[in-house]
Order: C-alpha cells, then sequence, then structure tokens
C-alpha cells in the first residue's frame, strides 16, 4: 500500500519519516515542465497558485501528471475551503489543497470535507484515478490509500486564524497548518515586516499548535533562508521557497547585470 500512496503523493512518505519538504508556487509557467525544473533544482513539490494566478483546471492537470510522473507532488491553492474545484483537481491528479484563509475550526472541517473521502470528509468518489494509472482497483482499495496520501494544507493568514490556530489545528483530516506570511502580516496592518517580532510570535504560535495536535508545521512568504532555517529548527517542515517567475527575475536580472557591468568595463 505505501507503493501506491508515493504514487499518489511522493511528499507523503517523506512528512511521515519526519522530513522537511520545499515547494516552489508556480504562477506563470503553464506546461510540465515546470515540474522537472522544480526537481531538477531540488523541490519536493510544487504549490500551483490558482488563488492568485490565470490556470484553467485541464492545464493544472497536466501540470499534476508531469509532476507525478517525474516524483514531486502537485499541490493546488484553490480560491477557498468552498472552491468547488477542489473535486475535480483532486480526481485528476493532484496530491493535495492547499486552502488559503482559513480562520475557524468550521472552515477546516469544510476543506476537509471537500478533499477527503468520509469519514473524514464528504468528496465524491470516481470510476478511476490518474494517479493510479487508471488500473481497475476497487472503491475498497482507492479510498483508504486518498485518504491517506491527499494533502489537506490549511493557511493561517489573519489574526482570527491565529487566534483560532490551536482548534483549526485540531480539525480531524487537517494535515498540515501552513503560515500565509504576507497575508498574515498585511491583516496585521504591517506589510512586509518579515521578522518582526509579531511575526516570529505568530510563526511560533502555529508550530506549536501544529505540533501539539500531530500535525505539520508549515511556513511561507518569508523568503530570508537565516529565517527559514530557524523555522525549521523549531519544527517547520512543510516551506514554500519562491515562485518560477522570482527565480525567472533572478536569474534573468543577475545575467543581464553581468554582460552590462562587462560591456560598461570594456567600454
Amino acid at each position: 500500500m505505501q507503493d501506491l500512496v508515493s504514487a499518489c503523493n511522493p511528499i507523503k512518505p517523506l512528512l511521515d519519516a519526519g522530513n522537511v519538504v520545499l515547494g516552489m508556487l508556480v504562477r506563470a509557467t503553464r506546461t510540465g515542465d515546470i515540474a522537472r525544473i522544480a526537481k531538477t533544482s531540488g523541490h519536493d513539490f510544487i504549490f500551483i497558485d490558482s488563488q492568485h494566478a490565470l490556470f484553467s483546471v485541464e492545464t493544472i492537470g497536466h501540470i499534476a501528471q508531469a509532476a507525478l510522473g517525474c516524483g514531486i507532488a502537485p499541490l493546488v491553492r484553490v480560491r477557498s475551503c468552498d472552491d468547488p474545484d477542489t473535486q475535480v483537481l483532486l480526481d485528476n491528479g493532484v496530491a493535495g489543497i492547499v486552502f488559503p484563509d482559513v480562520n475557524t475550526p468550521q472552515e477546516a472541517q469544510r476543506a476537509v470535507n471537500r478533499a477527503k473521502f468520509p469519514p473524514h470528509g464528504r468528496r465524491s468518489v470516481s470510476g478511476s484515478y490518474t494517479m493510479f494509472d487508471f488500473r481497475p482497483l476497487s472503491t475498497a482499495q482507492t479510498v483508504p490509500i486518498l485518504n491517506q496520501s491527499t494533502l489537506v494544507v490549511c493557511m493561517i493568514e489573519t489574526p482570527e486564524g491565529l487566534a483560532n490556530v490551536d482548534a483549526i489545528a485540531a480539525v480531524d483530516g487537517v494535515d498540515v497548518v501552513h503560515v500565509g506570511s504576507n497575508d498574515l502580516l498585511t491583516s496585521m496592518g504591517m506589510p512586509g515586516a518579515y521578522g518582526s517580532p509579531e511575526h516570529l510570535a505568530a510563526i511560533d504560535r502555529v508550530i506549536a499548535a501544529a505540533k501539539a495536535h500531530g500535525k505539520i508545521p508549515g511556513v511561507g512568504g518569508d523568503r530570508n533562508v537565516p529565517r527559514q532555517m530557524d523555522f525549521i529548527r523549531k519544527g517547520a517542515r512543510f516551506l514554500t521557497t519562491n515562485s518560477d517567475i522570482a527565480f525567472m527575475t533572478a536569474e534573468a536580472t543577475r545575467v543581464t547585470g553581468e554582460l552590462k557591468k562587462a560591456q560598461a568595463a570594456g567600454a
């Protein structure tokens, strides 16, 4: 069964073993090539952002297939805990759903209901699943495997969510409790204040709540590597590095900067 779980979600065995997993946000790339680039650059998962970027469900499905084929996990951030696309994404190769702006345990339960089959949730059963390569498996086989392998990630992005984080982490079926640093700091009236005492205290609170309930603590938005290492030392095990846009921009800027500097030196 573990082999099938790995096939459905390559980061699930890593997380079960206590490892840290790194993900690349995908916002600009519209082909499966980005999954292979993410793998080559040392990432364990891709975090496809359908909350803020222009992705169709079909495009996400194709990227997800490429990701599973090369051994990294395709996760998708949907629009909310009530996003109706959650079902079709999970039925067509997506290994986990990132639910933004989860503020209450009731919202966390709605997220679980969309992503997990009974008894944890209310997800509907499909006749076949791409992640099993369409093998003729029975529902008795597929349902427990998918419930075990599908990640439900709840993002804490507001003071309300932070205040309720212990109750959110306690919801059965939530796997990862993830700090969305950008939105959290903005909603606190401190946009961009990474590393501030308030930011660090919020992350500490989320990590403690997740660990207390046997959930995986996650941190995103803060790209400072020394602080990220501090988060890992405190227990964070699910981190996003940066986006495809940021990586392309950084390398393009470096190369053009070197060329312009060389031109100026040779003038």
